[in-house]
Formats: C-alpha cells, sequence, structure tokens
C-alpha cells in the first residue's frame, strides 16, 4: 500500500502508532471516521491511564478525540471533547506526514506541539525546548526546517478564529 492512496476498502479500524525519537511512545485502537487519500480522520477515547493535566486543558478518561492525519503535510490536528461532547480545543502535533499501511497509521513526533482553546482565546506553542534539544536541526535541517515552518503554519490557522480541524465537527 503506497503512503499516498486512500484505503477505503479496508476494515474501519486502524492502531495508530506514535513514534518518537525512533521509538514507539503510544499506541491505541481508534475508529476511522474518513480517509480521502490526503487526510485520514480516526476517533478515538483518551488513550493514557488517568488525568492528564497541563494546566492550560486536562485530557480525562471520558474524553473523545477526533484526529486528523495528513500524508502531505507535516503535523496532525487533535479535535478534544469531552464526553458529553463540549468542545475543549485543539491539540495539534508537529510531525513528519503520517503513513497508513492496512490497519496502521504511523506518525513520527517531531516534539512542536500547539494548543488552541475552544474559543480560541488561548493559544499556545509547547516544547520549543524539547525540539531543541533533540537534535534535528542537526540531523536534518529540512525536516527541521518543514517542522518549523507547520508550527507557523498551525499558529496561523489557530489566530485566524475558525476551526483547525479540516471540515465542521464530527458528531
Amino acid at each position: 500500500m503506497s503512503e499516498t492512496s486512500a484505503d477505503t476498502s479496508t476494515a474501519d479500524k486502524v492502531e495508530v502508532v506514535l513514534t518518537k525519537a525512533g521509538r514507539t511512545k503510544i499506541r491505541y485502537p481508534a475508529e476511522v471516521v474518513a480517509d480521502d487519500s490526503t487526510v485520514v480522520t480516526v476517533r478515538a477515547p483518551w488513550a493514557a491511564d488517568g488525568v492528564r493535566d497541563f494546566g492550560f486543558v486536562r485530557f480525562e478518561p471520558g474524553d473523545v478525540f477526533t484526529e486528523h492525519y495528513w500524508r502531505d503535510r507535516w503535523y496532525a490536528v487533535k479535535e478534544v471533547r469531552t464526553s458529553t461532547g463540549v468542545l475543549k480545543g485543539w491539540y495539534c502535533d508537529v510531525t513528519r506526514p503520517a503513513v497508513r499501511d492496512g490497519a496502521t497509521l504511523t506518525v513520527e513526533d517531531l516534539d512542536l506541539d500547539l494548543w488552541c482553546s475552544a474559543d480560541g482565546g488561548t493559544v499556545l506553542r509547547l516544547d520549543e525546548d524539547e525540539f531543541a534539544e533533540s537534535g534535528l536541526a542537526e540531523r536534518d535541517p529540512a525536516a527541521a526546517s518543514a517542522a518549523l515552518a507547520a508550527l507557523d503554519a498551525l499558529e496561523g490557522l489557530a489566530r485566524g478564529g475558525g476551526s483547525l480541524s479540516p471540515a465542521p465537527p464530527l458528531t
């Protein structure tokens, strides 16, 4: 299966595999909502154990993530809602373009993240220190440049006042 071809004939479930620095950071099952050969959209409950409180948002059991992964962009956008459907905001990961191979969707995390609250009032660039310490700029200057450009693009979208999701919110 080519990373650029649509895969609508396989099961409607995938395992999302997030890697970082050559190791698997997390893997979890997700339901495929759509795959148009450019964007793969999946839905999954909060996959970690317990609550993760970042100070600006809490991810907790019951939260639902509608995640948009591009095959041609250096980021993923995760729309976060409570168990009752209230939008918390968007958590965006700067990544290499996603690769779907059958029932596996693999994404390489490049450390940079962005948070945008539901009302658009809070837009935060995250983990720039981790990115600098990762050594990516020295190992792969082209990827580092693409990652920084992706973070800038996400921030521009977030500050533009609209939804970061590529389509109307999915229910």
